[in-house]
């Protein structure tokens, strides 16, 4: 085994105490999700919070306002569900991050721990409804895809195939399951199929074709009503629509908005609460399914990370900017104000960031606060996914980098969610390479505006954004002075085989095949392929037990930096696809932020 060179680990990263301080802070800062609650007993509710120091469950007692630390593991728990009754909380145990296992289950107050549903096998999950008196659950193996749905409290399969799938929801009144399935071949445009959850008879199937998926939101909240809400892209843009799954008839709801939709049920079943996504940004509307009346309800300037409709007819979401630090908010008719605020001070506040269009590119631009007028460092931060973007939200990772004055460029890149199908699917058949040539053009224009520095132009991305970074080092040598690569895909043959399941599905699905179909074009995108023309320094971070990233296809690659003496750096740590620990994550951020520094020579 190649002995690498090992990341410095900095004691501060800031001479000045208070500029020391103050990032920290942003990370140490306690923070909260947006709570969920019990259908049939609204006043519990779950979150999850860092007040631990690790990313854990919570459940909060409205009527008493208690809160209790439901989980504590030493990588954190972030996906739990109550039962309708709120009697019972779910959480799902993995060991070491590597999202592989089985659910939880305790009591509300809390108590003794046991598996939720023995004869259920581990695996990745795909999927949990939790109802009065049925349970249906998916999870995900190398074998594809198993779904059960308990009766008499016994979970029965109901559901396998070797395609990724999994639970998209239960009825109110438990009778119909929908799921969602890639039968056809494509995991990244699914199609949706009820079932009669007694005996698994198919009650009604929707696929809109080649290349226009479909997500199976939630069911109507009101009991014998068989509407399932859906998530559509027919005009080449997510947008909503109601299906009536036992009459077979739907009802496609036209919102003349700009952007793409996301939505769920108000609780009388007659309205919907509709988050519209645009230009990185998030707003909130209440939609009345009898009259077609749209209504913009007033929330701050930013980004929506969630939104739920209490029974009350209050909306509860959680917003932030890029500007400000993160808030768990209620509208109601007594005005907008703060619902959940953990104890302790709020993380101090960064840059607001500014929209740049170059061609049909979308960037965002966050300055230092005191950046001069000449060129700057600048660090090209690359979001992973690829399906995701980057949007006006808070960052403590981004507010650090402004803080060590560098210029912060993030692209939405071909491949990036918000900007429609077509923009989406534009990277089909050449991942990697597409996303580099909008990112080679965004790079193109801070040079030429003089904006940053060419010496010192940093890329830099996690996931998705890791292995781009990689890429782009590489392909693009000539343009980067350092790279930044967390749990990046390096070598992307060993990468396949060695990943989840799902991803490899997702895998095919993008590039047309598996590796063996198509070597040549899995050759053509695989940072390994370029190793040696990358002249950049490097530093890698990777996770131990990373299922997405696996650490073999990382090792190659380093390996073949070693063979050349090539000046790179690595830092392993001992959990999955990025950490849930607070001091983990500081830890990381300084490794990075010095390594570039010295890089640059900063």
């Amino acid at each position: 085994m190649t002995n690498h060179p090992v990341a410095r680990v900095p004691e501060r990263l800031f001479e000045d105490p208070e500029a020391e301080k103050r990032w920290r802070d942003r990370f140490e800062a306690r923070r909260v999700s947006l709570p969920d609650w019990a259908v049939d007993a609204p006043g519990r509710s779950l979150y999850v919070s860092n007040a631990s120091g690790v990313w854990e469950v919570y459940a909060w007692n409205r009527e008493t306002d208690e809160h209790r630390q439901v989980t504590d593991r030493p990588n954190g728990t972030m996906h739990s569900t109550l039962s309708p009754d709120g009697e019972q909380i779910w959480w799902f145990n993995d060991t070491d991050g590597d999202e592989f296992g089985s659910w939880v289950v305790e009591p509300y107050g809390g108590g003794e721990k046991k598996a939720a549903l023995e004869g259920v096998h581990d695996g990745y999950p795909a999927g949990l409804e939790v109802g009065s008196s049925r349970i249906a659950v998916g999870a995900s193996t190398d074998d594809g895809t198993t779904i059960w749905v308990t009766r008499d409290g016994r979970p029965e399969v109901i559901y396998v195939n070797e395609n990724d799938g999994g639970v998209a929801s239960l009825s109110r009144d438990e009778r119909l399951l929908a799921i969602s399935h890639s039968e056809h071949g494509d995991s990244r445009h699914p199609a949706l199929r009820v079932l009669t959850a007694d005996d698994g008879v198919v009650v009604a199937e929707k696929w809109d074709g080649k290349g226009k998926g479909l997500e199976g939101i939630s069911f109507s909240p009101v009991a014998g009503d068989s509407r399932l809400l859906v998530l559509h892209e027919r005009r080449g843009k997510e947008e909503l629509l109601i299906w009536d799954v036992e009459a077979d008839t739907e009802t496609e709801i036209s919102i003349d908005l700009p952007g793409e939709l996301a939505a769920d049920w108000y609780r009388d079943g007659r309205a919907l609460l509709v988050v519209h996504s645009y230009r990185s940004r998030t707003t909130l509307h209440r939609y009345d399914i009898a009259t077609g009346e749209l209504s913009t309800l007033d929330t701050p300037k930013g980004t929506i990370g969630g939104a739920g409709a209490r029974p009350d007819g209050s909306v509860e979401y959680s917003w932030s900017s890029a500007e400000h630090p993160s808030a768990v908010r209620v509208l109601s008719s007594d005005g907008d104000r703060v619902l959940l605020q953990p104890p302790g001070e709020r993380a101090p506040s960064s840059q607001p960031m500014e929209d740049v269009f170059v061609g049909d590119v979308h960037a965002l631009v966050s300055k230092p606060a005191h950046a001069g007028s000449g060129p700057l460092p600048t660090v090209f931060a690359i979001h992973g996914g690829p399906h995701a973007n980057d949007e006006d939200r808070f960052s403590a990772y981004r507010a650090v980098w402004l803080d060590a004055g560098f210029v912060v460029v993030q692209v939405n890149y071909r491949g990036s969610t918000g900007y429609g199908s077509a923009w989406r699917d534009a990277i089909e058949g050449r991942p990697g390479l597409t996303e580099l040539e909008d990112i080679a053009a965004v790079h193109d224009w801070a040079v030429e505006s003089g904006l940053a520095d060419p010496s010192k132009c940093v890329i830099n991305g996690a996931s998705w954004g890791g292995y781009l970074t990689l890429l782009a080092l590489g392909v693009q040598p000539k343009r980067w002075a350092a790279g930044v690569a967390g749990v990046p895909v390096a070598d992307y043959v060993a990468a396949y085989e060695d990943e989840m399941e799902p991803l490899r599905a997702f895998d095919r699905a993008l590039f047309g095949g598996s590796p063996e179909e198509l070597p040549e074009l899995y050759r053509e995108c695989s940072p390994l392929t370029y190793v040696d023309d990358v002249t950049a320094p490097v530093i890698v971070l990777a996770g131990e037990n990373d299922p997405r990233c696996p650490i073999r296809q990382i090792d190659n690659y380093l390996d073949r930096l070693a063979e050349r003496n090539a000046p790179y750096e690595v830092y392993r740590y001992e959990a999955g696809h990025g950490s849930l620990v607070v001091a983990e994550t500081i830890k990381q951020t300084a490794i990075e932020v010095d390594f570039t520094r010295r890089a640059l020579g900063l």
